[in-house]
């Protein structure tokens, strides 16, 4: 489940931030604000929740080793 503070993926293969991991602001109507953050760039983009997935942190740093 999504909720603010959650770290998310985009899952929308036709989005330009497909496969980027953001961090969840807010939600309202269905929607999540997503923040961005990289290097010297921050971005704050709307999605719908069906375009994003939860990201499993411990499962993530398991499969980067």
């Amino acid at each position: 489940m999504i909720f603010p503070g959650s770290v998310v993926r985009v899952i929308n293969a036709q989005d330009t931030y497909y496969q980027f991991r953001g961090l969840v602001q807010r939600m309202s109507d269905g929607k999540a604000l997503v923040l961005f953050e990289g290097g010297n760039w921050d971005k704050s983009v709307t999605f719908k929740l069906s375009e994003l997935e939860e990201v499993d942190l411990a499962t993530a740093k398991k499969k980067g080793k």
